[in-house]
């Protein structure tokens, strides 16, 4: 039998959600919890049963019985936090995105290849059943040759905590860079993006980005293939929508327009509405229902993620079920630290091209494979 994998999770918010996951999967042990308040810290901890607690994130990394930490913070600090983390020899799972500069992402890459560690960025939708039902198809050969991706995450953050305000739309882009990379496994070789329109004065100082939508095309490396994304924060009247679309030969599969309403498959000319299957069955039995609902009883206590996108398209559990046994097994896990660099720095780069009117930029060279 493979050792358990002793995790503990950083920042208890998002991060909560994923304690009863740990707890029940077969290959975890949920040994630790770290939030720097001290009540939220005893809420949490008091509510899952979790004994070990920390205040300090330094302290918890000197704990010799941790074994991985999965990351949930403020974005601002997911890059020093995976970075502290593998300096003290743990493997980091880490939400999106893994960084909001490039240098702090080829750190992270460099950090991986002279530790051995193990990194991986959670990105929720290239787990989500969408993506999985799409990947059954693709492989399957039911959508013939892919001609072309397309997605989308559009979400009005107004009243989100401060360090959202102004962000620029790119720089949160991973949602919808993930899927159209994943589905192929492709990487991106260089983008082009425009802005368009503008957010409120008061919104444009912070990050002094002025645009209410950012569009990007991405050419992939040693492919025919390009993707379009498409990202907004503020300003832009538009319900809720994480997204892609699938162009192929044979069958095409279209998001819903409007969340909780059915996908779209065309075949050839046809058009047909399709529901989406789970795909709990792919995991262990212990943790199969959290796919679909969250870990508290009551609505009024759940993350937002269970109430905008369906949980994450049941995502978590998948993710958790993916980082575990990628260490037991002593495997990459997808996205890998370099494939999660190639994912972030598309919208970082894409970010920068927009600022200079579209001008061509190019992944840098650690964010893809030689």
């Amino acid at each position: 039998m493979s050792k358990k994998i002793n995790i503990a999770i950083i920042g208890l918010g998002f991060g909560a959600e994923f304690i009863p996951i740990y707890k029940r999967h077969p290959g975890a042990n949920m040994n630790a919890i770290c939030q720097r308040t001290e009540s939220k810290l005893r809420q949490v901890g008091d509510a899952f049963g979790i004994e070990k607690r920390y205040t300090s994130y330094e302290e918890l990394l000197k704990d010799p019985n941790v074994d991985a930490v999965h990351i949930n913070t403020p974005i601002q600090s997911h890059a020093s936090q995976s970075i502290a983390a593998l300096k003290a020899g743990k493997h980091v799972a880490c939400t999106v995105p893994m960084a909001t500069t490039v240098e702090e992402c080829r750190q992270i890459v460099e950090l991986v290849k002279q530790t051995g560690l193990t990194y991986m960025m959670m990105e929720t939708v290239v787990y989500s059943r969408e993506f999985l039902f799409v990947k059954e198809l693709y492989e399957k050969g039911e959508l013939g040759k892919i001609q072309f991706l397309r997605a989308s995450h559009q979400q009005e953050m107004a009243g989100w905590p401060g360090y959202w305000e102004g962000l620029p739309p790119m720089h949160y882009a991973t949602h919808c860079v993930g899927p159209v990379l994943a589905l192929t496994h492709a990487e991106a070789e260089y983008v082009s993006c425009f802005g368009s329109g503008t957010i409120d004065k008061n919104l444009i100082t912070k990050y002094n980005s002025p645009f209410a939508i950012e569009t990007c095309h991405i050419k992939f490396r040693n492919s025919d293939l390009s993707a379009e994304i498409t990202r907004s924060l503020f300003n832009t009247a538009r319900q809720y929508r994480e997204s892609f679309d699938v162009y192929g030969s044979k069958k095409t599969f279209e998001w819903p327009q409007v969340e909780h309403e059915d996908a779209v498959i065309h075949t050839g000319e046809v058009p047909s509405r399709v529901k989406v299957p789970d795909y709990a069955h792919l995991l262990p039995k212990e943790i199969q229902a959290f796919t679909q609902a969250g870990v508290y009883d009551a609505d009024e206590k759940q993350h937002l993620s269970f109430i905008q996108g369906s949980g994450h398209g049941g995502s978590h559990p998948h993710l958790a079920h993916a980082f575990i046994t990628a260490l037991q097994e002593k495997r990459e896990p997808y996205p890998n630290a370099r494939q999660s660099a190639n994912i972030t720095c598309v919208g970082i780069l894409a970010h920068e091209s927009a600022m200079k009117g579209g001008e061509i930029i190019r992944l840098p060279d650690f964010t893809q494979s030689r």
